[in-house]
């Protein structure tokens, strides 16, 4: 008889604190869930009132955790405006058990995960993901900050910068500048109206008022463990996921807190109906029409807001889009809620509109309203509701398998609002046909109820108002205010609105097809000059399948000329598929047209039902596109707008932009694009998509629930509609550039007060081996790049490192976005970060390394958990004729195998002695080199 060791005291407390788990998890609530989904749910509620929804994935290959505090921007004191955002970022800045302020961040990094947090008005919420064998250990880490914080007064000091830094490099962002306009006219009596971000102002730290007693204050006074929910996703069984969670969570104070009420309403008493004028930077033409509305929040079992909202926003035959697109006035529209505060909320009604549309608000304001009095005579129609809720009970039983990450993150947020048993259904809830609902909600779209809200960059007089913070013009009108009825024309208009029929598109069948998936796609036959590949894959257990289709002709690769002809083709065959294709879209297919380098790709994906007769549509289309000159005008307009708007993006942005347009062999910078544009006509374009197909080299991949004949019937038909008349030519991929030997630097000119600085560094060759190197190098290095030159120096908010790999050529960026430093200022920073980080490589264990290896290679090699993400996956290796499907397996093979000495070699090219490096760095009055981009269009491509 073999003796059996004595259990350890250790192993006897665990056994029991599982059994005693086991037992409190009988009277635990389990959550409805979806019939495809095989996770396990426990929702628990701990001691100290804080709730947790514990998530058993057995085959999870990602752990994640997130947690939500029912406490916000709306907390914040009238004379501390962006302290709850402030203490959102102490949090993360050292613990009792875990001073070390980095601390964290590097055990989340170094084990191939990662992390973040965000403030809203009434939430804020903390989440992380990392390799599953360290969740216990990051959960210790993670449950100390909302236990036991440091708020390290040098710290406290410090991180005040990051926080201006983040303001800062907002200040130029149209989105940020449009929301302060929102807040100044808001209810001063609400706490939307204050300032949410914070700076330096806001945030003062001086011995009359020391920041950080407020700060604990406020932490004290608002922060309490029956205020959190928490979201924990893992592989660990549920028992042994408690086991981790009760111990630590309950170590938060309960300080018995209620959440903020705002019962003071979002506009000011009598302040409506109203007009807005905001001043934009960037070539923007939004009009909004605004209505405040009663929360929704208990209403999410019904979704009257979903219900309304989906009439006004369709895009269909005789909807408001399509009438006042036909019309020439409006590119874009969409409806939903805005902020909800528990007590009010909004729903607002969004158009994007055209040059020609800037002149007729009044006609489209009108239009607006009537459409909104025909969903209220009669867009109430129980045949409506019942298709809202089928669609939502199919997608509901062929559920996503989600990201681990951002599923924790919504449940977290979910729990704070939904009944624990509705909280893995509420977002698919549609539960009963509720008429009156519907009726009072309209009965708050009116023309006595509406902010009219209107962004452009035209020019406001010189007295318009700005706000305290953004510096952004604005106008408001609210007396003498006449919402604009109509006139002849639109009364015409409105005799050609319609509410939506019956969808055509509903799937019927939703069979699963029988019998193993492939384990790669296969190359199914050629037709002339159609190259098909098909993979049977049923993994996912949903009947859907994904066809990608690429077009790749010279007439794009020739010029900027044929790149923006080539984007205006596309928007062309989208804008005149969109109305026929809307209902499509609402029943679970999707589709793109979308350009790229050689030409343009057509993606269609869903249930796989009606992929064929939305394919032939699109091929279709294709081959006979309507271009008129109205749509022509518009599209054309739209593109030099984004154009020049490119130009107004944040310094870091366009350094990027800068590097792949620079070395990318067929890329063209945005003046390039700008100028061909400016000098393309209607004619041009309607001989361009004639002669598109003339030469082509065309490539299919079908991907999903269909087998080998419906894959060759979609070839077949795509041949017959689209290909029968071309030629088969070669146009091949394209390359990145070889930076010349040494350093390059260039600045470019940026309107923006912040200097942006990017440092990239390129490999030697496209092989694995090298691109394994600088994938490494990136992982080591990111995390103590991030302490130095953001946490230590406070030279920017936008501070890391990325893996700057372009067309399987390595490479690694430091990024930096600093509203004080200069240039030169940051590069002495990174120069000197170089030189000092280096014997901390040199000295780096090889447990360490390996360490760094297995979170490189966790993250190339995570799990698909969509087939979208597989067909993805294979597209790019089919575009790269990488056809033996393995690709990021030989590449996780070769970081496996990298060296110290290879990373230290690697380390001294790229970061010290910089073999091939580009600086590119930015500055409001700049001047960018022509003949330096020459030199650089000039290299030759990276060898292979």
């Amino acid at each position: 008889m073999t003796p059996v060791a004595p259990m350890s005291l250790a192993r006897i407390t665990a056994l029991f604190a599982l059994l005693w788990f086991a037992t409190l998890a009988q009277a635990a609530i389990q959550p409805v869930k979806s019939p495809a989904d095989d996770n396990e749910y426990r929702y628990i509620s701990l001691d100290n009132g804080l709730e947790a929804l514990l998530i058993s994935d057995p085959g999870a290959d990602k752990a994640a955790a997130s947690l939500n505090v029912s406490v916000g921007s709306g907390n914040d004191p009238e004379d501390r405006e962006g302290l709850a955002h402030f203490l959102e970022h102490l949090l993360f800045l050292g613990t009792e058990k875990y001073p070390n302020p980095g601390e964290y961040q590097q055990f989340i990094r170094s084990h191939g995960g990662s992390h973040n947090a965000f403030t809203a008005f009434q939430d804020t919420n903390y989440f992380f993901d990392i390799q599953p064998t360290h969740l216990e250990p990051a959960l210790d880490r993670f449950a100390q900050q909302f236990s036991a914080p440091l708020f390290t007064a040098e710290l406290v000091d410090r991180e005040r910068n990051a926080v201006h830094s983040e303001y800062s490099a907002s200040l130029k962002d149209d989105g940020r500048r449009y929301y302060s306009v929102r807040k100044a006219i808001s209810n001063p009596e609400h706490a939307f109206s204050q300032f949410s971000v914070g700076n330096l102002e806001t945030l003062a730290n001086s011995e009359e008022r020391p920041l950080r007693e407020d700060l604990i204050e406020f932490w004290k006074n608002h922060y309490s463990a029956n205020l959190m929910t928490l979201a924990v996703y893992g592989p660990q069984s549920l028992d042994e996921l408690e086991a981790m969670v009760r111990p630590r969570f309950s170590a938060i104070d309960n300080r018995n807190l209620t959440v903020k009420d705002h019962p003071q309403p979002l506009f000011a008493p009598d302040s409506l109906p109203a007009r807005l004028q905001v001043q934009t930077i960037k070539d923007i033409r939004r009009l909004q029409l605004i209505f405040p509305i009663p929360s929704q929040r208990d209403q999410y079992r019904t979704k009257p807001l979903h219900y309304v909202a989906s009439l006004l926003g369709h895009e269909g035959p005789g909807s408001l889009l399509n009438v006042l697109k036909r019309r020439g006035w409006v590119e874009s529209l969409s409806a939903g809620s805005g902020t909800d505060t528990g007590e009010h909320s909004t729903l607002e009604l969004s158009m994007s509109l055209t040059s020609e549309g800037m002149n007729h608000q009044d006609e489209i304001v009108a239009l607006a309203f009537d459409y909104i009095e025909l969903v209220r005579e009669e867009g109430i129609d129980r045949f409506r509701f019942e298709e809202d809720r089928q669609l939502s009970e199919i997608d509901f039983r062929f559920q996503q398998r989600p990201d681990p990450l951002h599923l924790a993150m919504r449940l977290s947020m979910e729990m704070q609002e939904v009944a624990p048993e509705d909280v893995l259904q509420a977002s698919y809830m549609m539960t009963d046909y509720v008429p009156d609902q519907y009726r009072e909600l309209l009965g708050h779209l009116t023309p006595d109820n509406v902010l009219i809200a209107v962004q452009s960059n035209q020019d406001l007089p010189e007295n318009a108002s700005t706000t305290q913070w953004y510096d952004t013009p604005y106008r408001l009108f609210q007396t003498d205010i006449d919402v604009p009825t109509g006139n002849e024309v639109t009364a015409q208009l409105a005799d050609q609105l319609a509410l939506p029929n019956q969808n055509p598109f509903i799937p019927e069948d939703l069979a699963v097809l029988e019998g193993s998936s492939m384990d790669q796609p296969a190359k199914l036959a050629t037709f002339d000059n159609l190259e098909i590949w098909h993979a049977r894959d049923t993994r996912f257990e949903r009947p859907e399948a994904n066809i990608f289709l690429s077009l790749r002709s010279p007439l794009t690769t020739a010029s900027p000329r044929g790149q923006v002809l080539t984007s205006l083709l596309a928007e062309a065959v989208s804008v005149q598929l969109n109305p026929w294709a809307y209902p499509a879209q609402i029943a679970g297919l999707d589709y793109q047209v979308y350009p790229h380098l050689r030409g343009l790709t057509v993606r269609v994906g869903g249930y796989h039902d009606r992929l064929p007769v939305l394919m032939n549509r699109i091929m279709a289309t294709l081959a006979n596109p309507e271009i008129t000159k109205q749509r022509f005008r518009i599209a054309r307009q739209q593109l030099m707008d984004d154009l020049r708007n490119s130009l107004q993006d944040k310094p870091v942005a366009q350094a990027s932009a800068f590097v792949q347009d620079a070395l990318v062999q067929g890329a063209w910078t945005a003046p390039e694009r700008l100028a061909a544009a400016e000098s393309v006509t209607v004619e041009d374009l309607r001989e361009f998509a004639h002669s598109f197909t003339a030469r082509v080299d065309a490539v299919m991949l079908v991907h999903g629930n269909a087998t080998r004949a419906f894959a060759l019937n979609t070839a077949q038909q795509t041949d017959a509609l689209l290909l029968q008349d071309s030629q088969q030519v070669v146009v091949n991929r394209s390359q990145v550039r070889d930076l010349p030997d040494g350093e390059t630097r260039i600045t470019l000119p940026v309107p923006h007060p912040d200097t942006g600085y990017l440092r990239y560094s390129q490999g030697s060759n496209t092989g694995f081996d090298e691109r394994a190197r600088y994938r490494l190098l990136t992982q080591v290095i990111s995390g103590a790049f991030y302490e130095e030159i953001r946490t230590t120096r406070q030279l920017g908010y936008a501070v890391y490192a990325t893996p700057f790999e372009m067309l399987e050529t390595p490479a690694i960026g430091l990024v930096v976005q600093s509203p004080d430093a200069s240039a030169d200022t940051i590069d002495e920073a990174v120069q000197a970060f170089a030189d000092s980080f280096r014997e901390e490589l040199k000295t780096m264990s090889e447990e360490a390394l390996q360490q760094e290896r297995q979170a490189v290679i966790s993250n190339l090699m995570e799990q698909d958990r969509r087939l979208s993400d597989v067909s993805q996956r294979y597209w790019r290796e089919i575009d790269r004729q990488a056809t033996d499907f393995d690709s990021r397996e030989e590449l996780a093979d070769a970081i496996g195998e990298v060296s110290k000495a290879e990373l230290l070699a690697t380390f001294d090219a790229a970061l010290r002695e910089l073999d091939a490096s580009l600086l590119v760095t930015t500055s409001a009055d700049a001047t960018t080199s022509d003949e330096l981009v020459k030199t650089l269009r000039n290299q030759p491509p990276v060898d292979d």
